[in-house]
């Protein structure tokens, strides 16, 4: 009788585009005896599993948990200890704000062996395939990644300290607290900073909305955007052409005007 050898593997799924998947969370999949994925973890990287593989939606997304984190702990240890080999299936990355050190941890408490795969953070790739370079020469000397929605439901309070750095912003989880967000730029007297929001990046059914900080609620409900997305604020977002035109209809305006 064959002897089933407990492991989990943590698979960062990337941000969106199937085509983003590593090759090594690719492999992952195809070996997997239980599939364990996310709301935000593309459903076609799915196909690549095998046909016998049990394959489990334990959503986790902007007010739509199905099981709690607990919940999903135990799972991944049950699962490991029937089945064998278990993949953990977390969009992005599995480290940047997607609880994977909790899962690592619940599974080490079993003995099961774990396998860390990296995901392509939405942090950095979905600026990146809009033109919005979270670093540039001259521009921003580096970014804060930093979380709209903590353990308690708040905001942040890094984001103060983010503002203070004077360097890109890139905020995850929080469309809820836009206005929130867009009172601490103005605040801090930055309200005028640039800023974009990038709804359902790298998909096909991509929209990117722009403006600055202090606006950030006001053309979020004009262009209808809303989770999934992310939050980008600085210096950088003049790099995309959305906000170039916008800068010379501005200043087009504002010569009619004169």
């Amino acid at each position: 009788m064959q002897t089933t050898q407990p492991k989990v593997t943590l698979v960062g799924a990337g941000p969106g585009d199937p085509d983003l998947i590593t090759v090594k969370g690719l492999k992952a999949i195809q070996n997997a005896r239980v599939i364990l994925y996310d709301a935000l973890s593309n459903n076609e990287l799915l196909d690549h599993a095998p046909q016998s593989c049990l394959k489990r939606f334990v959503g986790k997304r902007a007010g739509m948990h199905v099981y709690t984190q607990a919940e999903i702990n135990r799972m991944i240890v049950k699962y490991a200890l029937t089945y064998g080999n278990v993949v953990r299936l977390k969009g992005g990355d599995s480290f940047v704000f997607g609880r994977g050190q909790e899962e690592v941890a619940a599974a080490q408490q079993y003995g099961i062996e774990t396998e860390i795969v990296p995901g392509v953070s939405s942090a950095i790739s979905v600026p990146g395939v809009n033109k919005i370079p979270v670093t540039a020469r001259n521009v921003s000397e580096g970014f804060w990644v930093i979380t709209g929605t903590t353990q308690n439901g708040k905001l942040s309070r890094d984001l103060e300290y983010a503002i203070q750095a004077d360097t890109t912003v890139v905020i995850l989880m929080g469309m809820s607290k836009l206005e929130e967000i867009a009172a601490i730029y103005s605040q801090q007297g930055k309200g005028q900073v640039p800023a974009a929001i990038i709804q359902n990046g790298t998909l096909p059914t991509q929209k990117v909305g722009v403006g600055v900080a202090a606006d950030l609620a006001v053309f979020a409900a004009e262009q209808d955007l809303h989770n999934p997305a992310i939050i980008v604020i600085g210096e950088v977002v003049r790099f995309h052409e959305a906000f170039q035109e916008l800068q010379s209809k501005l200043a087009e305006n504002y010569k009619l005007a004169v």
